[in-house]
């Protein structure tokens, strides 16, 4: 199977000119035996590299490899992070590391509102962990922990996966207090530090919540809960 088709076709007592010759070779083109229509292809006369056609091990040895989905697997990634042209940043959307993971320092995101607290709220982890409340709490508030309005809290999680946050809620010189807890809408019953729930917040203070979810199934949680002073 040839490799090149000449731009030129001779026949039997034709002449051999310079004109012909340049024109075998100049408007040679790939035919059909030059690729292996697995790695590479012909796009009008031209070899390009197919979707798809060159492998991870192509590229280096012991380099990383993609899912179909195009998802990046490695047993490492070192020095130049992704989502950056600087040296020193990075960015995931996520993150997944199914062994041991070591951070030096982490920056975390807090979620601030200026909205009183009271009712029913809503805490999307999505967001974040740490939700602080900073005008006076107006009321005694149920907390609906889920992941954001489009997407559950378990939904999110997996079975035997821990989540944990803080809220933070000012108050002013009548403090209030969390009376319920749910989780995607449903009510679910803490067991809180002490053994008791909180029945009272405490006047000019900011009083801190924290939480630890525990999916133990499906829509099936362990929730752990805590409320501390700091003023």
């Amino acid at each position: 199977m040839s490799i090149l088709a000449t731009g030129n076709t001779f026949s039997t007592g034709d002449s051999v000119t310079a004109s012909t010759l340049n024109n075998a070779v100049n408007n040679a083109t790939f035919a059909a035996g030059a690729v292996d229509n697995s790695t590479t292809q012909l796009s009008s006369g031209a070899l390009v590299v197919k979707d798809g056609g060159i492998t991870p091990s192509k590229l280096s040895t012991g380099g990383p490899s993609w899912t179909s989905g195009g998802a990046l697997t490695s047993t490492s990634i070192q020095n130049s992070p992704i989502g950056s042209t600087t040296a020193s940043t990075g960015a995931f959307t996520t993150l997944s590391a199914s062994g041991t993971t070591s951070i030096y320092e982490t920056i975390e995101k807090a979620t601030l509102s200026g909205t009183s607290i009271s009712a029913t709220v809503n805490v999307n982890l999505l967001d974040g962990a740490v939700f602080y409340f900073t005008s006076n709490a107006a009321g005694l508030w149920t907390l609906n922990v889920r992941g954001n309005s489009g997407t559950t809290l378990n939904a999110m999680l997996a079975t035997n996966d821990s989540i944990s946050f803080v809220v933070m809620a000012t108050q002013g010189a009548t403090g209030y207090y969390q009376s319920a807890m749910q989780i995607d809408g449903n009510s679910v019953v803490p067991n809180w530090a002490g053994g008791a729930a909180p029945t009272a917040g405490n006047a000019l203070s900011i009083d801190v919540y924290a939480f630890t979810i525990i999916k133990t199934g499906s829509s099936t949680y362990s929730v752990l809960a805590s409320q501390t002073r700091f003023a």
